[in-house]
Parts: structure tokens; sequence; C-alpha cells
């Protein structure tokens, strides 16, 4: 079956970063588009950065110049480098995969980023 998986949260100081992992299983990994949002207490999740099959990049305002998106079709894996982190920036991130041709679209369960002041 699909399956998304996150890992890379956890705890840092502002200013610090993060590498947060989603590996993908059960997809054609290649042919899908790949997102990260975000989702803090309190607040509507919203799109930190996605990357299309052919490797074109997209990302939030408030986030552009620290987050950078990437993917390893060799591994399955879309990746987010968090720099310069923000106690703002705390939130569950998650992953989506979303296949442009047929609409489907597959979400991770989500890994904690918590940024200390």
């Amino acid at each position: 079956q699909v399956r998304l998986v996150e890992s890379g949260g956890g705890l840092v100081q502002a200013g610090g970063s993060l590498r947060l992992s989603c590996a993908a299983s059960g997809i054609a990994f290649s042919f899908y588009t790949m997102d990260w949002y975000r989702q803090a207490p309190g607040k509507q999740r919203e799109l930190v950065a996605s990357i299309t099959s052919d490797g074109r990049t997209n990302s939030a305002d408030s986030m552009k110049g620290r987050f950078t998106i990437s993917r390893d079709n060799s591994k399955n894996t879309v990746y987010l480098q968090m720099d310069s982190l923000k106690p703002e920036d705390t939130a569950v991130y998650s992953c989506s995969a979303r296949n442009t041709l047929t609409s489907y679209v597959a979400w991770g369960q989500g890994t904690q980023v918590t940024v200390s002041s």
C-alpha cells in the first residue's frame, strides 16, 4: 500500500537547522509532485514547499530563502532543508504526494518540529 513516512523532526534552538525526510513507497515516486505542509497549534495547515516530478520548486513567501525542498528519485525520498529556524516555525510538518494526471493525493502522518527562543 501507499505509505509516506516523515522523519528528521525534533527540538532546535532559534537560528538552527533541521533536515526533514519523507520516504515514499507504493507509488511510482518519480511521476509524483511532492509537497511539504505544516500546521501549528491553533492555525490552519499551510503549504511550505513543493517540487514537481521534473524538479521545479516553489515555496511559501515566509519560508523563501530559509527552506529548500529537494528530491532523490533513486531513494524515493523528498527532503526539506530548514535553516535559520524561528519559534514561529514550530509545527507538525507533513509531506504529500500528488499525481497530477489522476489527481490522486497521499499524505504522511507528520513529524514535529519545535523551535525554542
